[in-house]
């Protein structure tokens, strides 16, 4: 996601300072470089060596007659992003005022001047945050072109957010972005059919893979709406470091129908349909009242209206991308029915895989449009492939016209 990108980290005297080290580990751990820039602030609470070990790299905590600022975020500097994690109140207005009175202040102003990207991860008290002329100083900086991690709000909080948010935004702001200015439908996770109040009919999709497809949308420039039902058979819970608010404007939904809804409401001036969710095939009629246990009990299965065919109906020109996963662990029976489907549908291109990796971190997977490729690798990697494919399906679209 990182790999070869080089991150200047410039860190200030929030007390989430202490997050540094987490930080600059995740951005090293996704391929970026990292060199530290300190505030003065900043190395009461965490020590320039901890930053040095996290980093691997000398940290500069000073400005001296060598201009270091320059060396690192000036045209010709080092840095391809600029990332002030945390940022205090304080920073951004001075960011806002061309203020220089700190390594990291400057630094700021530098690669503003350059041209060198910015991201900025607030962390203070929330008055603070909500003062009217921090919002202000963020707002203007934002005009520059300035991106901001969203902090998370708890305990009267503006808590700095999640390593994982902090690197998705770097990672978008940093990288190529075949997909800037285009809109991504995703849909993710399993659905639950009621049984009565208590049961339901659900299957083991974890979500995972049409996470980090959305993930992976995101970060090549996207914007991206993620539809997601539940997993294993419980929701996807808000705030956690699995949340997809951090990269995507997530819909929630339990039942198939709710995500045909759903889907059909978000493909609306969309320019791609991604349907990774593994959406049940049968519903049954709902008790009213909890099934009694000990007895002997038939449920009668109703086959569920295709979502895919229903928006394929509704929007005949979208561009759709489909999943399609088979038990019989043959490729020739996993391309068969892959391309049954994308008949069916006129999709893109469909991705195929063996229900063994339910679950999994690592899997792979066979891409069938008019050939058949082979994807091994982690989820993640499969949806970077996803990403990659689909700018090139739009970019081919585009060319002819279509899009």
């Amino acid at each position: 996601m990182l790999s070869g990108v080089n991150v200047a980290l410039g860190v200030t005297g929030s007390i989430a300072a202490v997050k540094v080290v987490e930080i600059a580990h995740e951005l090293r751990r996704r391929g970026a470089n990292v060199r530290a820039v300190m505030s003065e602030g900043s190395r009461g609470i965490v020590h320039p060596w901890s930053v040095e070990f996290a980093t691997e790299n000398d940290v500069i905590t000073e400005l001296t007659g060598r201009v270091e600022h320059v060396d690192l975020c000036g045209r010709d500097g080092w840095a391809d992003v600029l990332l002030i994690a945390p940022a205090t109140a304080n920073t951004v207005g001075k960011i806002a005022s061309a203020i220089d009175d700190t390594p990291v202040t400057t630094c700021a102003t530098t690669a503003l001047g350059a041209g060198v990207p910015v991201v900025i991860a607030p962390a203070m008290h929330e008055p603070m945050y909500d003062h009217p002329g921090v919002l202000d100083a963020i707002e203007r900086v934002e005009e520059w072109g300035v991106s901001f991690v969203s902090p998370r709000i708890e305990e009267g909080k503006a808590k700095i957010a999640s390593e994982d948010a902090i690197a998705l935004t770097t990672a978008r702001i940093a990288t190529p972005s075949p997909l800037s200015g285009e809109r991504v439908v995703v849909t993710a996770g399993a659905t639950a059919e009621s049984v009565d109040p208590v049961r339901v009919l659900t299957n083991r999709s974890s979500g995972k893979t049409g996470r980090e497809v959305a993930r992976a949308c995101y970060v090549a420039g996207a914007n991206v709406t993620l539809i997601h039902a539940l997993i294993g058979p419980h929701p996807l819970d808000e705030g956690s470091d699995e949340d997809p608010a951090a990269y995507a404007e997530v819909v929630r939904v339990e039942e198939g129908v709710s995500l045909s809804e759903a889907a059909l409401a978000a493909a609306t001036g969309a320019d791609a349909y991604v349907s990774v969710a593994a959406i049940s095939d049968y519903t049954v009629e709902t008790e009213d009242q909890k099934i009694r246990s000990g007895q002997d009990l038939s449920l009668d299965l109703l086959p569920s209206p295709k979502v895919v065919d229903a928006v394929r109906e509704e929007y005949p020109e979208l561009p759709i991308i489909g999943f399609k996963t088979e038990t019989s662990g043959d490729d020739e029976a996993m391309v068969e029915a892959a391309r049954a489907i994308k008949d069916r549908v006129d999709m893109s291109f469909v991705v195929a895989n063996d229900a063994g990796v339910m679950g999994a971190a690592e899997t792979r997977t066979l891409f069938v449009d008019g050939g058949v490729t082979e994807h091994r690798g982690t989820k993640a990697e499969i949806g970077a492939a996803v990403a990659r494919r689909l700018a090139r399906t739009l970019g081919e679209a585009s060319d002819r016209g279509e899009g």
